[in-house]
């Protein structure tokens, strides 16, 4: 097996088939091996798994996810790494690459086709330009047990803030939402080449079997939440009130005194289960 994070072996595999980094997909390639086996190891990979990969680049995860797992799809949008692939993970057998952009394919679809019977999981190491849209699509799908990803730490830390905290936002409210994010561990700059400007961090989002809070209409929870956070520093009645426009401020702090809140309030200080009685107190109101 090619050691492909290993530099003196990288760059001549590149440079022999002509490869440029595309800035523009935001390419940084792995140059530690102790990342990739721990994000397989640390994301609990087995025999049991079908792991869709997202964006492998020249196959330093793909390879640790394929000695673990029963089935890996891998989804790389740069077909420029066709052959590279072929050199670095064509001998395994339980391996599928799709050339596509995950952001536009059926992942629920996907999984559901390739992964019958197996634990499905995603695993990736995000460009960091388009982790939001990336996770947000793997998360809305529904169907995997966990994600795991690298990401800018400082998206990691905004997943897994907590209410009340300067990184909590209405980013951290919908990852929680779906899943139970954990920061695993941090992987400095130089592990990577081209090398970031930034640390970067693995976090796995364990998907929820069960949420813990009624939600009556989840339209009306994320437009709340998105309402609240779009005015970070004005009161949550004055982000209510510009989010539904419907109710207006007189409308808006009826809501807060119904569920026991306080009109000065700020929507950064709440946790999801307030949220979600605010939501359910603006749908009875919409729909009786």
């Amino acid at each position: 097996m090619i050691n492909v994070t290993d530099i003196q072996v990288m760059k001549p595999l590149l440079i022999s088939h002509g490869f440029h980094f595309s800035k523009a997909k935001g390419q940084n390639f792995l140059t530690a091996s102790w990342v990739p086996q721990q994000i397989a190891e640390d994301a609990g990979v087995d025999e049991n798994a079908g792991v869709l990969e997202i964006g492998p680049g020249i196959g330093p995860l793909t390879q640790q996810l394929c000695m673990r797992a029963k089935k890996v799809c891998a989804v790389e949008v740069d077909d420029r790494l066709k052959p590279i692939l072929d050199l670095t993970v064509g001998e395994f057998d339980n391996l599928e690459i799709l050339w596509n952009d995950v952001l536009k394919m059926d992942v629920k679809a996907l999984v559901e086709e390739k992964f019958q019977g197996l634990r499905p999981m995603a695993c990736a190491n995000l460009p960091y330009y388009i982790t939001s849209p990336i996770l947000q699509v793997l998360l809305e799908a529904e169907c995997f047990d966990s994600v795991t990803v690298m990401v800018q730490k400082e998206v990691a830390q905004r997943i897994a803030a907590k209410a009340g905290s300067s990184d909590y936002s209405a980013f951290s409210i919908f990852c929680n939402y779906y899943a139970e994010p954990e920061i695993l561990f941090d992987v400095p700059a130089h592990c990577f080449m081209p090398q970031p400007k930034v640390t970067s961090a693995v976090i796995q989002l364990k998907i929820r079997k069960e949420r813990p809070w009624r939600i009556d209409d989840e339209k009306i929870f994320f437009r709340a939440v998105k309402a609240s956070f779009a005015m970070r520093r004005k009161t949550l009645q004055n982000g209510l009130a510009s989010g539904f426009p419907e109710l207006g401020k007189a409308g808006a702090a009826e809501v807060l005194e119904a569920v026991g809140l306080k009109p000065t309030v700020r929507g950064e200080t709440l946790d999801i289960s307030a949220f979600a009685s605010i939501a359910n107190e603006i749908a009875r109101r919409k729909h009786g």
